[in-house]
């Protein structure tokens, strides 16, 4: 039996029955709500993205969430300083329908990468990260061009171990060190480049969300295919989505790859009219 948004709000009501925390529940736009009760700093969750979560993956998509809301909050409790952290800052990737301020209202620090990504800035941290946002440049009296080459420096010095997956004569390779910025290592163009020396095909890319990196040595029609219907799948699972595009790379360059239709292999008494 499928879960409905109310049953989800029950167990979520168990989870945050804490006197630090209120909740609150608006059923007309399905967003459940948690804040601090002195500061009434909060997260806020579109509760059907979880129950679609929850079918796929059962208690664990729960059990994830309340981890990074309770997180989030102890982060809203503390000031971080930039000062002292520099070797923690790192980019992330986000979709460009993602906010450019934060919850406080200052301004979040990002800037331009494709069509359908922007690049953000964090401080890592233990057990989360906090995305970096103007105030915290004012008070470390740094500016935006400083934070993101720091990230970038920072970012290459992160290992790169792929898994490999052939699938119809094309080659498949998924980055998933699970350290939060496994899609940012997009940005690493000096190993982007040694992947495209090294393609026997094409290189195309996808970052569906913020966990995983897909990276695939096209070598027939096929191949687009298949890693538009892997970059999907990882797309509806994340808890950070970013996009279910696929990206060409070619001359230092992204450019979205558009499948207008699947390529399938033909019948002996089938010809190919294109």
């Amino acid at each position: 039996m499928a879960m409905t948004s109310l049953q989800l709000k029950k167990k979520l009501d168990h989870a945050f029955q804490s006197e630090h925390y209120q909740t609150t529940y608006n059923r007309e736009e399905d967003k459940y709500r948690v804040e601090l009760k002195n500061s009434h700093k909060g997260v806020s969750i579109t509760l059907a993205k979880v129950v679609a979560k929850y079918e796929q993956r059962g208690q664990v998509a729960i059990d994830e969430l309340v981890h990074h809301v309770v997180t989030s909050l102890n982060l809203m409790e503390k000031t971080i300083s930039l000062l002292g952290n520099e070797k923690k800052i790192l980019p992330v990737i986000r979709s460009t329908s993602f906010p450019t301020k934060a919850k406080s209202g200052q301004p979040l620090i990002w800037q331009e990468h494709t069509a359908e990504t922007r690049i953000y800035y964090a401080l890592d941290l233990p057990d989360s990260y906090q995305l970096i946002d103007q105030s915290m440049l004012d008070q470390a009296k740094i500016s935006k061009q400083q934070v993101s080459e720091m990230a970038l420096f920072n970012l290459r010095s992160l290992t790169v171990d792929l898994k490999e997956d052939k699938v119809a004569g094309n080659s498949f390779y998924f980055v998933s060190a699970n350290d939060g910025y496994d899609a940012s290592r997009i940005l690493n163009e000096s190993w982007l480049e040694t992947m495209a020396k090294e393609a026997k095909g094409a290189l195309a890319l996808a970052v569906p969300h913020q966990d995983t990196l897909i990276v695939a040595d096209i070598q027939n029609d096929m191949g687009y295919d298949i890693l538009a219907q892997m970059a999907m799948q990882f797309f509806a699972e994340g808890r950070v989505p970013i996009t279910a595009l696929s990206f060409f790379y070619e001359d230092h360059k992204l450019e979205p790859v558009f499948i207008l239709a699947k390529k399938k292999p033909l019948n002996q008494n089938e010809k190919r009219d294109d």
